[in-house]
């Protein structure tokens, strides 16, 4: 024989088949009173179903965004598991209940984060009209669903005023709510830019959009370049060497808006006075660590969110908004952190019914 060995491998599933645990608790009489009673449960020992199966009901409904029958059928059909519709409620209400300590723990994180990228979207239930907020932190991901759109929820959930670095769209909301520091979102700028290029009817505002397009591009090119990208053109740079080349980027851009802000086209005049009026704000990335120019991580953290509501229509109760809203932020988080999600679901289903604590998805304090 010569050289390596071909190698070929195949995966196969084992057979399925759930472990069933009988427990019989024997009755005995107390010879005092004569009063009968079973010997107890363990106390992990809840319902049906064990932590793992109660775990896996949730974790197919909220990440895989199965909707209940189909995951009914499939318990049934692949693992040989009668079960009703009910009782996968019944799990996702349990695997709600035990995640609540850890869902509380993050909000209440939520106003010491240095940066928190925020968006929202719609959401329905029992076709009341509801929005689904998501604030994405360094280190993880939460999500509330609420009856306003408006700044109310912000001081809710942060306080009267944020002391971190708070990453928008330029929605009303963000920008009435009192924070040290901002971030608009670029993306949106650009998309902006591009729909009054559209619609510009004049010379003048197609000139307008052309150079601040351009402007935009040079922007980026810096910040890939900054961030290492190998396909960005050049030697990477420094913080103060991105600060040193986007200066005379933004203040080119800053001059270009001065000069269109009593322009004829409402659109071109519109984008004038928002670049005028938060031109600051627009390159906060450029000075700030671990603020990004768009606002892209929190509408990729909505994105499955909005999935599961295409799937399920949304909810139907106040405690179905909180059981979506409490495990969204874990199974999201835990993707984050790139941890195994059903495994930390069970692990908290286990110790919800033992009474003792959910290990923490906030980093250690050294």
């Amino acid at each position: 024989m010569t050289g390596e060995p071909r190698r070929h491998q195949v995966t196969e599933l084992p057979p399925i088949e759930a472990h069933i645990t009988e427990y019989q608790c024997p009755q005995v009489v107390c010879p005092a009173c004569g009063k009968a009673t079973h010997a107890p449960l363990p106390e992990d020992v809840e319902g049906q179903f064990g932590p793992q199966l109660t775990a896996l009901i949730a974790y197919l409904t909220v990440v895989c965004r199965l909707p209940r029958q189909v995951v009914r059928r499939l318990m049934e059909g692949v693992l040989q598991i009668p079960i009703s519709v009910g009782s996968t409620q019944h799990a996702w209400e349990e695997t709600s209940a035990a995640v609540a300590p850890i869902y509380q723990e993050l909000e209440q994180a939520l106003p010491r984060q240095p940066v928190l990228n925020v968006d929202e979207t719609g959401h329905r239930t029992k076709g009341a009209k509801r929005w689904l907020w998501t604030l994405v932190a360094p280190t993880f991901v939460f999500y509330q669903i609420a009856t306003s759109r408006g700044a109310a929820v912000l001081r809710q959930l942060l306080g009267e005023r944020f002391a971190g670095v708070l990453c928008s769209d330029r929605l009303q909301t963000y920008l009435t709510y009192a924070a040290a520091c901002r971030r608009l979102c670029w993306a949106h700028g650009i998309r902006n830019v591009l729909s009054a290029q559209e619609l510009a009817k004049t010379a003048a505002g197609q000139r307008f959009c052309r150079e601040a397009l351009a402007h935009t591009r040079r922007v980026f090119r810096l910040w890939h370049r900054f961030r290492g990208d190998p396909e960005a053109r050049g030697a990477p740079l420094t913080r103060t060497q991105l600060i040193r080349k986007v200066r005379p980027i933004a203040k080119k851009l800053f001059a270009l808006a001065n000069q269109h802000l009593n322009a004829g086209d409402k659109d071109m005049r519109n984008l004038a006075w928002a670049f005028m009026e938060h031109h600051e704000w627009f390159f906060t990335f450029v000075k700030k660590k671990g603020v990004e120019p768009t606002n892209n991580v929190a509408e990729r953290a909505l994105r499955p969110a909005v999935q599961w509501r295409k799937v399920s229509f949304g909810t139907r109760s106040a405690e179905g908004e909180l059981a979506v809203a409490r495990l969204l932020t874990i199974t999201r988080t835990c993707q984050l952190q790139q941890l195994n999600a059903l495994a930390y679901l069970t692990a908290a289903i286990r110790c919800h019914r033992r009474r003792q604590a959910v290990t923490s998805l906030l980093p250690r304090r050294p």
